[in-house]
């Protein structure tokens, strides 16, 4: 299989709701309609075009994807709900590509995001699961930071890294996120600011720590010749998928959690989509936590000498553009939307409309997304090859 085959479908839109740091007026599902509404207003489609919907929600119950479909006005003829936290926007990516492969449907909207009250976050990470509800809640760990704190240990043992070297990273991503308008945490920061920062969980200081917040994204993915059809389309910029590889591999939760799935499936990855690492012009790698942008760089092949301190001279230099938003963490992680906002911004930046921080000529992403800690480690990985294409290549 080559990246040909996916060459039925283009994405026409991706978009992002300003996150806010503290809960809006309203409902996870207005924020899911303004998603909505902004993703036609870039696609030009209009609702009647949409005939398939995915969303990707914590907050959203009791309602599901179906109910959204009939506030929004839609009759789809595919619908999906999403659970997959971290991976849900590459999952629903990949699934609605072969729905429009198949004729199932002919233009999807993929809409993820929550609003979180401090009690709906409190709710999420104590009944994330069973076995969290079960074997984590009575320890009153109060969510993921110390079982990341653990894996952050392992990792810096491994590669004989300081708490110096996870700050750089939050540095240079808080570098990009100060030129973008739509990231919550834009301030300078140095060095010296992360470190002085208060311990949360032993190595973990407030800065490695992904800050809640509020808010949506949307992605709409069609048939190629119908986003061909649009007007003016020779003057915009699409997005071309060259390669999109999934693994959701329990292992039991064993092992030591320094590799994700994305090691497992990253040559295939790459052979699909006729390139290379080095061929990246835009990295967007899930990131709750300093260690897991790390950890799935390595697996992406990155650092293919496993030298993390010269991966992080890389990243600080701009040699490698990631996370090119600030990333979730300066940006904020709107729950589940936390999956899609790196799409997004790999999408905006292959349009070439990512204004102040545009990676100029940007033509290649790679995105990945990982999610659902079971109660050590995450189970599902998955990753994107994109490629920016004006509307007559496309």
């Amino acid at each position: 299989m080559t990246y040909r085959d996916f060459d039925g479908a283009l994405i026409a839109a991706g978009v992002e709701v300003p996150y806010q740091r503290r809960a809006t007026e309203g409902t996870t599902g207005d924020l899911l309609a303004d998603a909505f509404s902004r993703a036609l207003a870039e696609s030009g489609f209009s609702t009647k075009d949409i005939d398939g919907l995915g969303v990707a929600a914590f907050t959203l119950a009791p309602d599901h994807a179906v109910d959204m479909a009939w506030r929004l006005g839609l009759r789809p003829r595919w619908c999906m709900d999403d659970c997959h936290g971290g991976a849900s926007a590459i999952n629903m990516l990949q699934h609605a590509v072969r729905a429009i492969q198949c004729g199932d449907a002919n233009v999807v909207a993929l809409l993820s995001g929550d609003r979180f009250e401090a009690s709906d976050f409190k709710q999420l990470v104590d009944h994330y699961n069973l076995t969290t509800r079960h074997l984590l809640r009575p320890l009153e760990t109060g969510g993921p930071n110390a079982v990341f704190a653990m894996l952050t240990q392992r990792h810096a043992r491994r590669f004989g890294l300081t708490p110096r070297d996870y700050g750089a990273l939050c540095v240079a991503q808080r570098a990009w996120a100060a030129q973008n308008p739509n990231a919550v945490y834009r301030s300078p920061m140095t060095l010296a600011d992360y470190l002085e920062a208060p311990l949360v969980a032993d190595p973990l200081r407030r800065l490695d720590c992904v800050p809640v917040v509020c808010g949506a994204n949307a992605v709409i993915v069609a048939r190629a010749d119908l986003v061909r059809r649009k007007p003016n389309i020779r003057n915009v910029r699409n997005v071309r998928i060259r390669a999109v590889q999934s693994l959701y591999n329990t292992d039991h939760q064993a092992g030591d959690g320094l590799t994700t799935p994305l090691a497992a499936v990253a040559p295939a990855l790459w052979q699909q989509a006729g390139v290379a690492p080095s061929d990246m012009d835009v990295i967007s790698v899930y990131d709750d936590y300093p260690v897991m942008a790390l950890i799935q760089l390595a697996d992406l092949g990155f650092a293919p000498d496993g030298d993390m301190r010269a991966l992080l001279a890389r990243i600080a230099a701009r040699e490698l553009n990631v996370n090119t938003s600030g990333g979730q963490l300066s940006a904020g992680q709107a729950g589940a939307a936390g999956g899609m906002h790196g799409l997004v911004e790999a999408v905006t930046q292959l349009r070439h409309g990512a204004g102040e921080r545009q990676v100029a000529g940007a033509r290649l992403a790679v995105v990945s997304g990982y999610g659902m800690v079971e109660y050590r480690y995450g189970m599902c990985g998955n990753a994107v090859v994109l490629e920016g294409v004006t509307g007559e290549a496309s």
